[in-house]
């Protein structure tokens, strides 16, 4: 699929003052001022951020109540219920704020819905369980902000119900003792991008300035809430940038044994935000698509080496399961695809057999294989539930509100949505769908890759490249650098693991390049050797027999003209 590639204008003149000003090299410069960041003030922010750069908690709606609430808590020894979400962010909150209030000598147990039979967010049965087992306060953690029914409820049961979430909220909000989400409409918070886990961490800050503790009271969770950040792929800047920084510095000398014992798991060498991504997140998002999500949990709470480890060979377990469960769906519905929907604007197919837990996976990576939306059903019966991921440019949620009348409910955003149909409307739905598609021009949306800057070889070096860590953590809105490189001649090419990768070494005049393309092995039959090709990629170091060498991790490939 051609691909459009798209160069930042970088402004010259600043790049040239950051080089004289801080003697860097030209490609670091090239990208900070691509990122607006020309000032000490704000570079030192981005590359060295510390505890005193977070914002003060009470700025955020409600904070100051939800504080006083849970001091008031504390004073009368009262129960509480943690009520949160299945996957990492939800599970990294409860960890952190039931450990914390723990320490202040409450009494807490946490209750997590079953992915698979209750779903997301509050439910007036599990409010009903809660209550009948004396509790009279909940709070609730990455959820509750779409709970207007079940607040209702709980508040006719005489309890009492404290939310912090970071999710859109609705045109109102629950009838809860506090609502704490930077994203209400009153919000005066610096920031409103933080994940779940961060919104409680804010929350440990304030009960701990208002209790006048030490620092270190809440900023030793930090490791913990910079996974649960970095798993929740929300934007790695600002506020986040700061916890995902300082936690990554924990995280490598962390004293939570769980944590401890899933890093050994793993296999990751480095402690970075890869590692969290695709190390760690995984691990405890596997066990909440499995419905077992209170193993995770389980684990981050563990002081017990020995159970810890015995529980993260599980979370383990339960990732191998999944992955091979996905890859099962994922052959089935490319198999479906390619037999009847591959021509059509949008993809939308379902199965009796799937996943529930797992299609929204799977659809992810059908829509990066045909770059269309796509929605995965998995059908029960009568009942159809299933998720859809879309592609930059077409908002699927917006699409359902236009066109969604054949389906029971549906919830989400522009790019991910979840949905319930039942089967006799299924076909109906699929027409309206792609209807609306054809109508909105989908087939003119392009995929565009954003490129920071063009480069020649003889411009790369060890320690050039190496001057890019400093910009790390990469994740969402702080993406690993991508570059340009034009005319290259093909010195040597072939495919490795059994044909999946592509392997290249590129020559420009005297200045040789290996690169390497994952899942890319088939473009091994389309060039030659002597070919010249412009590539886009990012810029690594390779360690084989103790030698470090530039390595390019190709992203994109096209014949030069």
């Amino acid at each position: 699929m051609n691909k459009k590639w798209e160069v930042y204008e970088t402004d010259e003149q600043k790049v040239k003052g950051l080089i004289s000003k801080y003697d860097i090299n030209e490609i670091l410069a090239k990208i900070l001022v691509n990122k607006g960041l020309t000032e000490k003030e704000d570079i030192d922010l981005f590359v060295n951020p510390t505890r005193k750069d977070f914002y003060n908690p009470f700025l955020m709606p409600d904070m100051e109540i939800a504080a006083n609430r849970i001091l008031e808590a504390i004073e009368n020894k009262e129960k509480i219920m943690i009520f949160g979400d299945y996957d990492a962010d939800g599970i990294t909150s409860i960890t952190v704020l039931k450990s914390y209030l723990e320490e202040r000598g409450m009494q807490v147990d946490s209750y997590i819905p079953n992915r698979l039979s209750e779903g997301y967010g509050l439910n007036k049965s599990a409010i009903q369980k809660i209550f009948d087992k004396g509790f009279k306060l909940i709070l609730t953690v990455d959820c509750g902000i779409s709970g207007i029914e079940e607040v209702k409820f709980a508040n006719s049961l005489g309890m009492e119900v404290v939310i912090t979430d970071h999710h859109e909220p609705g045109d109102s909000l629950p009838d809860a003792t506090a609502v704490v989400d930077a994203k209400r409409k009153d919000n005066k918070y610096p920031f409103n991008q933080l994940a779940g886990v961060g919104v409680v961490f804010k929350l440990i800050q304030a009960i701990s300035i208002k209790l006048n503790l030490e620092e270190k009271e809440y900023l030793k969770y930090l490791d913990i809430v910079c996974i649960g950040t970095i798993s929740d792929i929300v934007p790695l800047i600002d506020e986040n940038r700061v916890i995902a920084k300082l936690g990554l510095k924990l995280i490598a000398q962390t004293k939570n044994v769980g944590l401890k014992a899933l890093l050994e798991v793993t296999g990751f060498k480095n402690i970075d935000s890869n590692t969290i991504s695709f190390g760690v997140a995984p691990r405890i998002n596997a066990c909440g698509r499995m419905g077992d999500a209170e193993i995770a949990l389980k684990l981050f709470l563990s002081t017990d080496e020995k159970e810890a480890k015995k529980l993260a060979v599980k979370l383990n377990e339960y990732n191998i399961e999944r992955q091979t469960i996905e890859r099962n769906i994922f052959e089935e519905a490319k198999e479906t695809i390619e037999k009847s929907e591959k021509n059509k604007a949008c993809i939308v197919v379902g199965s009796e057999n799937w996943h529930h837990g797992i299609i929204g996976i799977v659809a992810s990576k059908v829509t990066e294989m045909y770059f269309k939306p796509s929605i995965l059903i998995c059908f029960d019966g009568a009942e159809g539930k299933g998720s859809g991921r879309s592609i930059p440019g077409f908002d699927l949620h917006e699409a359902l509100m236009k066109c969604g009348n054949k389906l029971e409910k549906f919830g989400g955003h522009a790019m991910a949505v979840g949905v319930t149909v039942n089967r006799a409307n299924f076909e109906k739905f699929k027409q309206d769908l792609e209807k609306y598609a054809i109508e909105k021009n989908i087939d003119k949306i392009v995929p565009v890759i954003n490129v920071d800057a063009e480069l020649t070889l003889k411009n790369i070096n060890i320690e050039n490249v190496r001057s890019l860590k400093i910009l790390e953590p990469y994740g969402e809105a702080n993406k690993m650098p991508l570059f340009l490189f034009k005319n290259l001649k093909i010195n040597a090419i072939r495919a490795l693991s059994e044909g999946k990768h592509l392997k290249l070494t590129l020559k420009d005049d005297n200045f040789i390049v290996n690169a390497i393309g994952f899942n890319m092995g088939e473009l091994s039959e389309e060039y030659m050797l002597d070919d010249k090709v412009d590539i886009v990629g990012n810029l690594d170091l390779n360690v084989f027999n103790g030698n470090e060498s530039v390595q390019i991790i190709l992203k994109d490939i096209r014949k030069s003209y």
